[in-house]
């Protein structure tokens, strides 16, 4: 039951020496999904030891150029590769334009039908869904359309307790039913709740991507008590002002967010090139929230099973 997060880029409009632009790459379940698509994502792909090739989805955040100027040759690569199957991408209008333009000018003939679906920027909607995951839109306050994504597992289907089973003679279609979440008759007539028959696994866990964006109560608000929980502090503490005027977020305010939404952890990234070491940077957060943890590139954020509540 794998869920984690590995970081491809944590830089912010430009690349630097150390970091590339923005990039993740969440695998769940044996299906990988990327968030944002910096420069020269693929090559960090494969550096990571994920062929291109595997991935179900991209979820592009907006359509400013350090988030999505290495989708284009990422997909004239997976052609090269032979991809057949669709390749859908989740991203706000126009969207749809640059991709015609690519497919007319570099991609004529391509293996695999690349599918856009237009992420309404204003709306908080269910995006993507499989039997074991949903991916929702979460709005943000940037200078453009800009949108962020939240990957909520499903609650797994209940067990049922092996001494229950003993202890009541349970037969199939009893089990078969409490497993439904419905309570059981046995045959002298009595009624065994389910509560008291079943147990879930483990509770469904969660990541939440928000960037770019100033503060915004209501992201909190759509991501409360998440697991693992990216914001963007492209400026420290004492450039607050002038990160909201460019429609982006503080240190302060980035551990704002994890402290008022309940987050278990916090991951800081999308630095400005100004920083050439990001130690101030993680300070100002662990000294409003403990749980905070920069966005290192290559390295993966594991979130763990946990029990039921």
């Amino acid at each position: 039951m794998t869920f984690k997060v590995t970081i491809l880029g944590a830089a912010s409009a430009k690349p630097s020496a150390v970091m590339h632009q923005s990039s993740q790459l969440v695998e769940h379940c044996g299906q990988y999904f990327l968030i944002d698509a910096g420069e020269g994502v693929q090559s960090r792909l494969v550096r990571v030891g994920v062929n291109p090739i595997r991935l179900t989805a991209v979820f592009i955040s907006h359509l400013h150029g350090d988030h999505i100027f290495g989708l284009f040759p990422m997909i004239s690569t997976m052609g090269l590769m032979g991809r057949t199957r669709p390749l859908h991408v989740y991203a706000p209008a126009p969207f749809g334009e640059l991709l015609a333009h690519h497919l007319q000018y570099f991609d004529t003939e391509l293996s695999y039908e690349v599918v856009w679906h237009e992420v309404d920027t204003r709306q908080h909607q269910l995006l993507f869904e499989n039997n074991a995951l949903e991916v929702w839109s979460i709005p943000l306050r940037h200078r453009v359309p800009c949108a962020g994504f939240h990957f909520k597992e499903k609650a797994p289907g209940l067990n049922i307790h092996k001494e229950a089973i003993e202890r009541y003679g349970l037969g199939i279609a009893q089990i078969t039913s409490a497993k439904r979440g419905e309570d059981v008759t046995l045959a002298d007539g009595r009624v065994v709740s389910n509560e008291e028959l079943t147990y879930r696994p483990y509770a469904p866990r969660s990541y939440a991507y928000l960037s770019d964006t100033c503060y915004s109560a209501k992201a909190v608000s759509l991501v409360r008590g998440v697991d693992l929980l990216y914001h963007e502090a492209t400026y420290a503490a004492a450039l607050k002002r002038e990160a909201k005027e460019r429609g982006h977020a503080s240190t302060v305010d980035a551990a704002k967010a994890a402290r008022e939404s309940g987050a278990k952890r916090l991951l800081i990234g999308h630095f400005s090139s100004r920083y050439k070491g990001f130690d101030e940077l993680i300070e100002e957060c662990r000294a409003e929230f403990a749980e905070s943890y920069l966005a290192e590139e290559y390295k993966t954020f594991e979130i763990p099973l946990k029990k039921e509540e």
